[in-house]
């Protein structure tokens, strides 16, 4: 098992041109693995415009061209790839926030669709529907690599204590959570969020959001971060296009809970978490 990571997150200004939006994850993502980078991961919706009447015209059946541009990168680049996620389409014409993971030699390893959608009405504020395009997935996958294991969450998912939790509980050392927040809820909840899910399981949380897009009709909130298993965010971005680095030493993990074993601590006789979709 290696005992540290260097990963990077690539915190990218959206537009409405898939193709530039690829392009410029592909420079990004070399540029991070030319500094050392072993691991990149990318926020939510990174080819697509977070606007549920444009989602439609943006998704993709897999293999496509987004999912084959990432594979491509991740093998080019010897790197693991967090695809952060995309409009993805099935057979029979469903629509979901799907994160694709590659490996070094890009294959995929891991896939999550988003399974609790964001339908928000904050009057005065905030008014959006996931549901009027996506479908909600229904299952929790483990990514395992090099000895390491990982969870992707989705946004809104980071919000339910129970998806993390059942990660944890199933060995994650790790949530990576591609997240688009916005300028209601990322002021008030962005780093409260993630570093509670990082105290709670005692584990690392990295959080990659787009970068601030002034012309867009959804505001990404960006400060993409990472945090670790004490609740410390060890590093953190600011609201524009940038990446943002870190190194994780897995040891961490362990050492946080053998002194403060919170997961042994449950009181399973009295409550349980089940979990019905394996």
């Amino acid at each position: 098992m290696r005992e540290k990571l260097k990963l990077a997150i690539c915190q990218i200004q959206v537009s409405n041109c898939k193709d530039d939006n690829l392009n410029k994850a592909g420079d990004m993502v070399n540029t991070a693995s030319s500094s050392g980078a072993q691991m990149v991961i990318l926020p939510e919706m990174f080819n697509a415009p977070y606007q549920t009447d444009l989602l439609a015209d943006y998704a993709e059946s897999f293999p496509g061209p987004s999912t084959g541009f990432l594979s491509g990168l991740a093998r080019k680049n010897s790197i693991v790839l967090v695809g952060g996620s995309i409009p993805e389409k099935d057979a029979e014409g469903r629509i979901y926030n799907c994160s694709y993971t590659f490996d070094e030699q890009g294959d995929v390893i891991g896939k999550h669709r988003k399974m609790h959608l964001f339908d928000v009405d904050i009057p005065g504020q905030l008014y959006f529907k996931e549901s009027d395009v996506f479908t909600a997935g229904d299952g929790l996958q483990l990514i395992r690599y090099h000895g390491l294991v990982l969870a992707v969450l989705i946004c809104y998912d980071i919000r339910f204590p129970e998806l993390a939790r059942m990660a944890a509980l199933e060995g994650a050392q790790m949530l990576v959570i591609p997240a688009a927040f916005n300028h209601t809820t990322g002021p008030a909840h962005w780093d409260l969020l993630m570093r509670t899910r990082a105290v709670d399981n005692q584990l690392f949380v990295v959080a990659a959001s787009p970068a601030l897009n002034p012309k867009a009709n959804y505001q990404a909130w960006g400060h993409s971060l990472v945090v670790d298993p004490w609740g410390t965010v060890i590093s953190e971005g600011g609201s524009g296009e940038e990446i943002i680095y870190a190194e994780l030493d897995w040891t961490m993990v362990d050492k946080v809970r053998r002194e403060l074993p919170l997961l042994k601590h449950r009181r399973t006789d009295i409550y349980e978490l089940n979990y019905f979709s394996r």
